[in-house]
């Protein structure tokens, strides 16, 4: 009898594969086995019909599986083993992990239809899963995949679990988390601030129900949710919102919202059908949506113009807001800056001060991990934070990448993330957060350990930033030195625009593209601080080609902490004290500027004591937005002067005639040097509408639409002109955080595809730092391969990097 192994890669445990593959093979007449392996799964057939038999297995695979590889190599029977008398699922084997771990998914509709069924044993049940929903990732504590190397292997499984969990044919077959009120984990109710809790005056249900009440009388609740604790309150109660906002020290940065279904947020927000799609998904992100309709308190978003929200995505998320007919806030469970707390015995003692009660349960949090953040952008959904439901999804290598090799990449201090490239895949680590605190720096520590448990990666290099003095590089010199591993320095932005080239499929050998960059701060190879890079660039390496003028940064560290400075500097750049007084006096701004410590400033700038220079995009827009009076003193959080100054657009102001966007030059530096783009026309006609009172809105618009327009025109500039002229460039890639800005990203790329480019954009992975891992991972493989294209000790290729 005909016989075949086949090796399936890709998310293919903890998703029903095996069962679907049993029902497939015994439906075809095929006998043999199936398992999972460290490879992925493995599938062994004897019969006549193995070629309809992986024809149906990729179309019929399960909703949250992803085939990346199947392998089909024949068996000889004589030398292999014999042909068995029925198909079997057989025990998981051992071995080096290869396999892609699932990510967490939201509750299917199958399991929200039985708990909320009187007649059925799991009606409100707080934990009802099934292979295709439930904890994956964040219960996961070693490979393979099953019940015992997870935080279920703490409850044995009841007879009724016990038999769906063994028969083929049921939903929940080896689904590693199945459980059910008799055997399963449990959620209670604590009075954080000790003492009974009166459940009867909030419910008289359960202790999830009771959560409900809660929040609905105004108290702040604890909840345990996947990947840690949530504090969630009434987001519609003003006092609620604010006391939240006091007691957990977060000064301005916007709440995430939750509610139970599309409808109740379409009282507050404009849901497209591709959002609504996105909240529905089996990802359920927090969506950022447009806020219309009613009004919730300023307290929720101060000063922004787009709310965070997310639908239930867990039975107990559904169960604790099932009589709640208003939106919650669901932020994460800690002080500001500081991760999420998992553990139940941390949420009592950092949390007593913030939360009146904890909605608590008993099932282990392995692995913590945040919500994902999305925004749709030119019809396609764009992750601003990857974390629960994306990762740890591998991201396939282009073409041309040796599949063999491995790189550890420890990306950047802000936002950070790590990748592993393993077999052709390579593996983003969820978003950690910002590594100047030390709690987040302790758990990237533990979520090395954990990826080393999963995968056994043995890498031949490790890739870090060029800024020496990042918590991140300084992590990757001492592994590199205690493993004996080469180090690899990738420049910032060479990172940003490889990192977009790789999720877009880029191969290594497609030759150079047009990047440009444009975030807050990286480290340069002149030694200022970069920031809004235009660079002839592919994995390899880059060329410097353009850039925005570089302006002093008083103060340093400082000027990113107090938008102020970087409007002084930028107005000091070239305009000067003089001209801005004899033409501006009369302006507010006028006698703040006075008042500031000029002769202190203007001493630092001079001298070059703690005042970079830098090309920064993000602080020309905290230039701009303090001009206008936004975020004058300080940032309560990263971006937060530009975010609120495109919050404040005009939509109508984006019409106008195109002679009214600020003017932005494209002189060359020093007049002989590279191409730079000069601001000092739009710094006059900023102010020059500030004098005549021109609405904030139609401000921002026409700095936005200015900027864009100087951004393509540089790209057309570098490139030779049109595209399609077959000059230097005809593909562009766009990456860093403040194209994370929707109308500056929607206007630069409309703008580029005017002119004839092929626009390369984010979608997988975040544009932001979070997504500098996988580019610095991917130049770091180049160079492993081939080698970079430079002479000893420089970082770029095409040219002089300054």
């Amino acid at each position: 009898m005909k016989g075949e192994a086949i090796t399936v890669r890709g998310q293919v445990q903890g998703v029903g594969f095996r069962p679907t593959v049993w029902r497939i093979a015994t439906e075809l007449g095929l006998t043999g086995d199936v398992r999972n392996t460290g490879e992925g799964v493995e599938i062994r057939l004897w019969g006549a019909a193995l070629d309809r038999f992986a024809e149906r297995l990729r179309a019929e695979a399960p909703a949250l599986a992803r085939i990346d590889g199947l392998e089909r190599r024949p068996l000889d029977t004589a030398a292999d083993v014999p042909a068995p008398e029925v198909f079997r699922i057989a025990a998981s084997s051992a071995g080096v992990m290869r396999a892609a771990v699932t990510p967490d998914a939201a509750t299917c509709p199958d399991c929200l239809a039985e708990m909320r069924d009187p007649f059925d044993r799991r009606y409100r049940y707080p934990f009802a899963n099934c292979t295709n929903c439930g904890p994956r990732f964040s219960i996961v504590e070693g490979a393979p995949y099953d019940r015992d190397k997870t935080t279920m292997a703490a409850f044995a499984l009841c007879s009724d679990c016990r038999g769906e969990y063994e028969d083929p044919a049921d939903r929940r077959f080896h689904a590693q988390p199945v459980a059910c009120h008799r055997c399963g984990p449990r959620a209670w109710i604590e009075h954080l601030g000790g003492g009974a809790v009166n459940h009867e005056a909030f419910s008289m249900l359960d202790d999830v129900d009771a959560a409900g009440g809660m929040l609905m009388m105004g108290h702040i609740v604890a909840v345990k949710g996947i990947g840690g604790f949530h504090l969630a309150c009434d987001a519609t109660k003003d006092t609620v919102v604010a006391r939240l906002r006091a007691r957990k020290r977060r000064r301005g940065k916007a709440f995430a919202l939750m509610a139970r279904d599309v409808e109740v947020i379409r009282r507050y927000c404009t849901v497209t059908a591709a959002e609504e799609a996105l909240l529905n998904s089996p990802a359920a992100p927090i969506v950022l949506l447009e806020a219309t309709g009613e009004a919730l308190p300023e307290a929720v978003a101060p000063g922004l113009d787009r709310v965070g929200f997310m639908l239930p995505y867990t039975p107990l998320h559904h169960l604790l807001l099932r009589r709640m007919t208003r939106p919650v806030v669901m932020t994460s469970g800690n002080l500001s800056g500081r991760p999420q707390c998992t553990d139940n015995d941390a949420a009592r003692a950092e949390l007593a001060a913030v939360a009146d009660f904890a909605l608590m349960h008993d099932r282990g949090i392995a692995n913590r991990i945040d919500d994902s953040v999305v925004r749709l952008d030119l019809g396609r959904p764009r992750l601003l934070r990857r974390a629960r439901g994306y990762a740890p999804a591998p991201i396939a290598l282009p073409e041309g990448f040796d599949r063999d090799r491995q790189v550890l990449a420890l990306g950047g201090e802000l936002k950070n993330t790590f990748c592993l490239v393993k077999d052709g895949q390579a593996v983003l680590s969820q978003h950690m957060g910002d590594l100047e605190d030390a709690a987040t720096a302790a758990d990237v520590s533990h979520n090395l350990r954990l990826y080393e448990e999963l995968f056994e990666p043995a890498p031949e290099a490790i890739a870090v930033d060029c800024h020496p003095d990042y918590l991140s590089t300084k992590r990757g010199q001492a592994l590199a030195e205690e493993k004996r591993l080469p180090l690899v320095e990738v420049q910032h932005h060479h990172a940003h625009i490889a990192a977009c080239l790789a999720e877009n499929g880029w191969p290594l050998e497609g030759g150079p593209v047009l990047g440009i960059a444009m975030d807050g701060l990286g480290y340069g190879a002149d030694g200022t601080v970069w920031g809004g890079e235009f660079l002839a660039c592919d994995y390899r390496g880059y060329e410097r080609l353009g850039f925005l003028k570089p302006v002093a940064l008083p103060g340093g560290s400082a000027a990113v902490r107090e938008p102020w400075r970087n409007a002084y500097a930028h107005l000091m750049a070239e305009m000067g004290w003089s001209e801005f007084a004899m033409n501006f006096a009369q302006l507010d701004l006028y006698q703040r500027l006075e008042a500031a410590p000029r002769a202190t400033l203007d001493a630092m700038i001079a001298k070059g004591l703690n005042a970079p220079l830098s090309s920064s995009c993000g602080r020309l827009f905290d230039a701009a937005a303090a001009l206008c009076g936004l975020a004058w003193e300080a940032q309560a959080y990263e971006g937060e002067a530009a975010m609120r100054f495109e919050a404040a657009i005009d939509p109508a102001a984006l019409e106008e005639a195109e002679d009214l966007a600020y003017p932005f030059a494209i002189p060359l530096l020093g007049g002989k040097g590279k191409p730079y783009i000069e601001p000092l026309a739009a710094w006059r006609a900023l102010l020059g509408d500030l004098h005549l009172k021109t609405p904030l809105g139609v401000i921002a618009a026409r700095f936005h639409r200015g900027l864009a327009r100087a951004i393509v025109a540089m790209a057309a500039r570098l490139s030779g002109g049109l595209a399609g002229d077959a000059n230097r460039f005809s593909t562009v890639a766009l990456s860093g955080g403040c194209f994370q800005n929707a109308t500056l990203f929607k206007l630069v790329h409309e703008g580029l595809e005017q002119r004839g480019f092929t626009v390369l954009s984010h979608e997988k992975v975040p544009a932001n730092d979070g997504g500098l891992a996988l580019g610095q991972a991917v130049v770091a493989l180049a160079q492993k391969q081939g080698g970079l294209r430079h002479e000893a000790g420089e970082r770029h290729v095409f040219g002089d990097p300054r």
